[in-house]
């Protein structure tokens, strides 16, 4: 388990995190999202002790990460994957790390193989690519068989099977009863992955709720109707609290009714329908409705010059 509680970090005049309380629990996948800028890689920093909190506390499984006597059998963490000595192979970077407390070559061979990385153990990290990069620093933070696991943007570089990999890697940890603790940008995936979301910008909480709850607080109630009579289901729906506009393909997309009242109406004047679906948020979405306020970086879209 993780705990922080009103954690807080200023570099010059810059305050990164700024009173941030959230606990990540056993069990689950919890995602850590937040836009750049706001405070991720920091607030990792700080549970690692990599950096000093200017004020607040936060402790992992009870203990700061540097009162553990033997840390990486207590977390393991991937937060720059190209840490590692370029002319070191991957057996011989774990097997080093190994060493440190006590973990067997077996162990090490074991994880060189969940990774894999079998085929490429002996070759010096320096001539990893990215993906392999990864896998490695993923095999580090497994190492010591951590109860809390901690990585950070874990599937880059990763291809598309080494990100279901991943995927299934972090359910399994966390159904194993370890903490899990990821941060990623790739929307998508974490909506696949992740059960809990803490979510942070400017260095602030913004949202610590379970993933459908943070889609549903996106607030799109639509729902998406296609019907060869669409002109006379239309003007059927309309009223003073429902809104319908034509989609692109000829759709409706209707908000203020819901599919059972959609399909009810169209069935007393025995309209033909062929598409009625209710249409949820995506979880990229409701992300950037609810930090939209916290955005450090703005880019602008301008029309490209021909």
């Amino acid at each position: 388990m993780i705990e922080a509680v009103e954690l807080t970090k200023n570099y010059g005049r810059k305050r990164a995190v700024d009173g941030l309380s959230f606990t990540v629990r056993p069990g689950i996948v919890t995602g850590f999202l937040g836009p750049n800028g706001s405070g991720k890689s920091t607030t990792m920093r700080l549970i690692l002790g990599l950096d000093r909190p200017a004020s607040g506390d936060v402790t992992v499984n009870g203990k700061h990460y540097r009162d553990h006597p033997a840390p990486l059998h207590e977390v393991g963490a991937l937060l720059e994957s190209r840490s590692v000595h370029p002319g070191r192979s991957a057996r011989n970077h774990l097997l080093a790390l190994a060493q440190t407390h006590g973990i067997s070559r077996k162990r090490v061979d074991e994880l060189i193989d969940l990774v894999g990385l079998h085929d490429v153990a002996k070759k010096r990290a320096g001539q990893f690519s990215l993906g392999m990069g990864q896998r490695l620093g993923i095999a580090t933070a497994l190492l010591g068989d951590p109860s809390t696991v901690m990585l950070d943007e874990p599937v880059n570089g990763l291809d598309p099977e080494g990100i279901h990999w991943m995927r299934n890697l972090l359910k399994r940890l966390a159904a194993e009863g370890r903490t899990v603790f990821v941060s990623s940008h790739l929307m998508s995936e974490m909506a696949l992955t992740a059960d809990h979301l803490i979510v942070i910008g400017r260095g602030r909480l913004i949202a610590d709720v379970p993933v459908g709850e943070f889609i549903q607080g996106a607030g799109r109630n639509v729902v998406r109707v296609r019907s060869p009579q669409a002109a006379e289901l239309r003007d059927l729906l309309v009223g003073p609290d429902v809104t319908v506009t034509a989609a692109d393909d000829g759709a409706l997309e209707v908000s203020g009714l819901t599919a059972e009242q959609i399909g009810d109406l169209a069935a007393e004047r025995h309209l033909t329908l062929h598409e009625l679906t209710h249409q949820q948020a995506s979880l990229e979405e409701a992300f950037m409705e609810l930090t939209r306020g916290d955005l450090e970086y703005h880019a602008e879209l301008q029309e490209i010059p021909t």
